[in-house]
């Protein structure tokens, strides 16, 4: 195959908090590269998932939720925002069904986008009937000129084929940026860091998950096991007792379901040591920000 023939590109998924991005990337790789849960704003890093084919190489780029930022760590998450919009080709913008109200700002930034692909992707569909989604979405599209526009349900499968078939579509001729056999480019202590993160947001409420980042001390891959010394970094000293909990029941489940699904990742047997640590205001201070990877 000569290097006309062979097309890639990037494509970055962006929405509000909890439109669904991350089940999207999820669904469209076929593999799990991003955390998912049911509470917004789970997503702080961009994420790079890769799809490959034989003539085609697909970036993905998950974005955290645009939203207004408040401090320190989230206006690192915004600039990863803006990163994926300059590097992107392609732009999907998810739009929850049931959560349609897309604030000025977020319009006023598609229509900045020129030179760029912007599909308007309708999710959660299986939570409405088609009449009441082709409705949210001529709203849409009354307010911004899309290119495409594609109806999903990223929990179920609904309409991804379509959509992986748009995209590919609209891919152009170049060359492949990663080695085909690739899921992303992130290293493996990142996605254990986020699997860690994501049993946080899963067993605590409240503020916890959200004051919280993992920071990998260690990572040993052994003959027999993977060992790994992680800190769970919190905001205040109060913040360390709920999620150690009474005789530390709280963090030896946290420990028990982080190690179950890291092994699921890694495919061998996991030790997993976890401490936790305060760092006091680590969110609003921007060095701390910097050494903890956003």
């Amino acid at each position: 195959m000569t290097q006309d023939q062979h097309k890639s590109g990037y494509v970055a998924i962006i929405g509000k908090p909890n439109a669904g991005k991350s089940t999207l990337m999820n669904r469209l790789l076929g593999s799990k590269v991003s955390i998912t849960t049911h509470k917004p704003q789970t997503t702080r890093h961009q994420i790079l998932g890769i799809h490959s084919e034989e003539d085609m190489q697909i970036i993905f780029l998950d974005t955290p939720g645009v939203i207004n930022p408040r401090y320190e760590l989230q206006k690192a998450m915004m600039k990863t925002v803006d990163r994926a919009r300059t590097d992107a080709d392609i732009i999907l913008f998810i739009v929850d069904v049931k959560d349609a109200d897309v604030p000025g700002r977020i319009f006023k930034m598609l229509s900045s986008l020129k030179g760029k692909k912007v599909f308007l992707v309708i999710n959660k569909i299986d939570k409405v009937t088609d009449q009441e989604a082709e409705g949210v979405a001529r709203k849409i599209q009354d307010q911004c000129d899309f290119d495409e526009t594609l109806f999903v349900s990223a929990i179920n499968g609904t309409g991804l084929q379509q959509a992986m078939d748009t995209i590919k579509a609209n891919i152009k001729p170049g060359p492949a940026f990663y080695p085909k056999d690739m899921l992303s480019e992130q290293p493996i202590r990142f996605f254990v860091a986020e699997m860690i993160r994501e049993q946080l947001f899963l067993l605590y409420h409240q503020e916890i998950p959200y004051s919280s980042t993992i920071n990998i001390v260690q990572y040993d891959e052994r003959d027999d096991l993977d060992y790994i010394s992680a800190d769970i970094i919190v905001n205040r000293e109060s913040q360390k007792g709920i999620l150690i909990g009474k005789g530390g029941k709280a963090i030896k489940k946290l420990g028990k379901s982080a190690r179950e699904v890291i092994q699921g990742f890694v495919d061998k047997k996991v030790y997993l040591d976890l401490h936790v640590k305060v760092r006091d205001k680590w969110r609003q201070d921007p060095n701390r920000v910097r050494h903890y990877g956003y």
